[in-house]
């Protein structure tokens, strides 16, 4: 019976690729400690803290994600659209992939490991709120709750709500308490969070 382990299947993929002469150990180390270290989720920080920042970018990053994220230079190389969604005192906005896993690569890193499972792909659009309390984020009744299904063409990310005393941060400070589940919806940006 075949290994169901994510991590087997994955030593095996890589095992085959390198003995195939497809790349090297060397090159899939490099490329996974990009999205670990250089990308993860600080590019998307970025993005939120220059949104936050400066009201002209924010207003370019909500009418088109893609072209926004390139003016920091940051590019999707799978060429999927990006749908930058903003959190408000009235509307809460999270973020699925029903499908498979599709997610932001480009300004997220790596996808947690949680946001694979079928657990929350399923019950993030059956039941939002009771996800949402999982990751102790109680929202009030009166905010509408709207989830966003990515998919192979269509990649979203949220604009989270900027935290009441940060006015007088720099872009730098405000990249910093920006989290990835904040970006993905299932958590909010706190004064004192760490990225």
């Amino acid at each position: 019976m075949a290994s169901e382990d994510p991590a087997v299947l994955t030593k095996a993929l890589e095992s085959l690729l390198v003995e195939k002469g497809l790349i090297t150990s060397t090159r899939i180390d490099e490329i996974v400690k990009n999205y670990e270290e250089d990308i993860g989720p600080m590019r998307g920080a970025q993005v939120v803290a220059r949104a936050w920042s400066d009201p002209a970018y924010k207003e370019r990053l909500l009418a088109d994600g893609r072209a926004a994220i390139a003016e920091l230079g940051f590019t999707d190389p799978h060429g999927a659209e990006l749908v930058v969604t903003e959190n408000t005192d009235e509307v809460h906005n999270m973020v699925v992939c029903t499908l498979c896993s599709c997610y932001p690569w480009s300004v997220l890193g790596l996808p947690p490991t949680w946001y694979k499972s079928f657990a929350y792909r399923s019950r993030a659009v059956s039941e939002p709120r009771t996800v949402l309390k999982e990751f102790d984020l109680d929202l009030p009744e009166s905010t509408e709750v709207r989830v966003w299904d990515s998919n192979s063409d269509i990649r979203y990310m949220v604009l989270p709500k900027r935290p009441a005393g940060t006015e007088g941060m720099s872009e730098e400070a405000l990249a910093e308490i920006v989290t990835r589940d904040s970006m993905i919806g299932v958590g909010e940006v706190a004064r004192g969070s760490a990225s």
